[in-house]
């Protein structure tokens, strides 16, 4: 029998929910967004020189490049087309940094990269292919970007160990 006092089946759906119920709903906290493959997320990784995760950061998968390299030193940065943006090689000029960036095909101005420091980017695509062999990562099985983060330090620390 419907309670008397409080008939939400009388109600229009629009009231049914409270205000917290629907601050609950959607993909603000899921770091999911969608892309042309679809609802992705991104996985930003900073390495060092040997490959070891140092820093990363998960984005929507329609999101650009976070600022991932604030507040570190080093000496050259290693990235795809992703990070050839101006304020990017700007920052990294400002620092003294080497800049080895694969360029957009469409870049006005090349920039001159090192092909021999080029190489050792693979160390970076290692890092994937090694974080992929996780089968809840590769799949993104966790729903909040939160448990999703503790499952790529979880999974960084048993590559480390080996």
């Amino acid at each position: 029998m419907p309670c008397r006092r409080n008939p939400t089946w009388l109600m229009p759906p629009s009231s049914r929910f409270t205000g917290t119920a629907k601050a609950q709903r959607g993909t603000q906290s899921q770091a999911i967004g969608r892309s042309k493959g679809g609802m992705t997320t991104k996985i930003l990784v900073l390495t060092d020189a040997l490959g070891n995760l140092v820093r990363f950061e998960l984005l929507p998968g329609n999101r650009g490049v976070a600022p991932l390299i604030e507040g570190i030193e080093f000496g050259a940065l290693l990235g795809d087309k992703a990070f050839d943006a101006h304020w990017i090689v700007e920052d990294l000029d400002r620092r003294g940094a080497k800049v080895v960036i694969s360029q957009h095909p469409g870049r006005a101005q090349k920039l001159k990269i090192d092909a021999e420091m080029y190489k050792w980017r693979h160390l970076i695509e290692n890092f994937f292919c090694k974080l992929k062999e996780f089968k809840r990562i590769a799949i993104r099985a966790c729903k909040t970007d939160q448990s999703f983060t503790e499952m790529i330090y979880l999974a960084a620390a048993v590559i480390n160990s080996r």
